[in-house]
């Protein structure tokens, strides 16, 4: 399973707030999350077995994912729905308000992905978007094996990682489909 312990959304964020379009609370949330060390998640990560772990920055989660999956042979199913969110995030990025590395991760992740974006609504197009939002101190994705996933979100959560979650599963590679598939459930 991948395990995120952070939520995503700092790059847009901040990019609204350069314009003067973040809520003062969203810019705080924002603050709070970079703040908070991955050392113990990295270990209770371990802990639990986690086969391979990346912190998720500048790429965006989704470039940081295509550099574990192309590592290790495999492809990832990310569950739009799943992805923990800062607040106002999906605001800014259904507005248009993206950091100026977000173009840059996008055209990188075309080989990675399906060509099912246009059918997409204004909100999953937003939720999808936060794929290449470039984090600052964002959190760990790790890839942990199933059995060992829900101990894994307890004691992340325990720790203080409040929005830890599973937010997808590894798959087999396959040659005639995308590396990394987008679900929405």
């Amino acid at each position: 399973m991948l395990v995120l312990t952070k939520p995503l959304g700092t790059g847009t964020l901040f990019a609204a707030h350069g314009l003067g379009q973040a809520r003062g609370r969203w810019v705080q949330a924002a603050l709070c999350s970079m703040e908070q060390s991955s050392q113990a998640a990295a270990a209770t990560l371990a802990a639990h077995g986690a086969r391979s772990c990346t912190d998720v920055t500048g790429f965006g989660l989704l470039g940081h994912l295509a550099e574990m999956v192309q590592a290790s042979g495999v492809g990832a199913a990310i569950d739009l729905l799943s992805l923990p969110v800062l607040d106002g995030a999906l605001d800014c990025l259904e507005a248009g308000l993206t950091s100026s590395l977000h173009s840059a991760n996008a055209q990188s992740a075309q080989r990675w992905l399906g060509s099912d974006a246009a059918q997409r609504s204004p909100q999953q197009r937003a939720r999808a978007a936060l794929l290449l939002d470039p984090q600052t101190a964002g959190g760990l994705l790790a890839g942990v094996p199933a059995d060992q996933a829900p101990a894994c979100i307890a004691a992340l959560r325990a720790q203080g990682y409040a929005q830890a979650c599973v937010i997808g599963r590894v798959r087999p590679y396959a040659p005639e489909a995308a590396p990394i598939v987008i679900v929405e459930q």
